[in-house]
């Protein structure tokens, strides 16, 4: 069998089938032939016909017909001008209401929107919440209130250029990021399905079945700090946090500050957690004033903000994806030996990219930070 064509032109194609069809070959068979020389994709079977039936009308050209419609001035720079405006009032119009609205050419305003403009379409971003003004310019003042404390603690200098000594600790004249732990809450599934794989391009295809998360679950609290991760605390299922429960789980921490770090009972325990009900509650920050640890602010709905949300969580979930344990205990224990097996660059990357997030939210002017 003769080995198919692999370069080849439309007007190539036309001309064989224009050939083919002046020596009295059926147009059945004028396709069998063009998809064995040239491939299946060189021109489809209705195509074929259709060409046949222009032949036989008495067409002797080769090229396309210019197209019926509005000429080619209907994409001059006062339709452009025009489309432009409308696809900025609202990103969702589509082609079709465009045309409609302007009463011009689907294809012409296709032709603006994609080449002229360069637009294209994209899935909307997740966002926990649509921030208000009021949300937005709280970000920002907290974020400015920040990283002035941080150019304070380093001697006025650029914050840019704060980072990691050669002793593995940030710079001692940073009081901030030395004191400073972080934590937050997370449920954890013993079966959480699998959400992607690596794929070659060789590799068989992939299949998946809908599987859901389990219902046993339990709460895991973490904090950390630059060094490595300070307390993980798993209450038992069906249990969840509140106000008593936190306190009790700042108990724990507390100990095990003094076991781990207790340089830093002789200093100012710098905590920072979300706004979530257990932590903003009269009894924690009882418990907090009695301590004397402070609070680093943090804004409401802001969890690109918060170093668990936007560093830690992401990695986990994926590590557990697509396990099954049999009992609380095994999930448990893989939990402590996938955090006891992080490299200190991990969380010393956590702690020292808030400086970054907290420019570009105020660039940002209050919005959400991407990854």
């Amino acid at each position: 069998m003769a080995t198919p064509i692999k370069e080849w032109s439309k007007l190539e194609v036309r001309a064989v089938v224009r050939f083919l069809f002046s020596k009295g070959t059926k147009p059945s068979e004028i396709h069998k032939q063009i998809a064995e020389t040239y491939g299946e994709g060189a021109m489809s079977r209705s195509r074929v016909y259709q060409w046949c039936t222009w032949f036989g009308e008495g067409r002797t050209g080769l090229g396309d017909e210019p197209k019926s419609g509005s000429p080619k001035t209907s994409t001059n720079g006062e339709n452009t001008t025009r489309v432009d405006e409308l696809i900025r009032c609202d990103r969702r119009m589509r082609i079709r209401e465009i045309a409609l609205k302007l009463e011009i050419p689907k294809s012409t305003v296709h032709e603006i929107v994609h080449d002229t403009l360069g637009y294209w379409k994209v899935s909307a971003r997740w966002v926990p919440k649509m921030l208000t003004e009021d949300h937005k310019l709280q970000r920002v003042e907290i974020s400015q209130c920040l990283l002035q404390r941080c150019q304070q603690d380093n001697g006025d200098e650029d914050t840019t250029h704060i980072g990691v000594g050669p002793g593995g600790d940030f710079q001692a004249n940073n009081n901030l990021f030395d004191n400073l732990i972080t934590g937050d809450e997370t449920w954890v599934h013993l079966n959480t399905p699998e959400t992607m794989t690596w794929k070659h391009p060789s590799s068989p295809v992939t299949k998946k079945f809908k599987v859901q998360r389990s219902a046993a679950k339990v709460m895991a609290t973490e904090f950390w700090d630059a060094k490595g991760v300070i307390l993980l605390d798993i209450l038992p299922q069906g249990q969840c946090i509140n106000a008593a429960r936190y306190c009790s789980t700042l108990d724990r921490l507390k100990e095990a500050i003094r076991r781990k770090r207790p340089w830093l009972l002789r200093r100012d325990v710098v905590l920072q957690h979300d706004n979530a009900t257990p932590h903003s509650a009269n009894l924690t920050q009882q418990w907090l004033q009695r301590y004397g640890w402070e609070i680093l602010p943090h804004p409401a709905h802001s969890p690109d903000l918060a170093p668990s949300d936007f560093h830690l969580f992401g990695p986990l979930q994926g590590h557990l994806g697509g396990m099954a344990f049999e009992t609380e205990d095994d999930l448990i224990s893989e939990l402590r030996n996938w955090f006891d097996n992080l490299d200190i660059d991990f969380f010393r990357v956590g702690i020292s990219s808030l400086l970054s997030r907290w420019q570009k939210c105020i660039d940002l002017h209050g919005d959400y930070v991407e990854n």
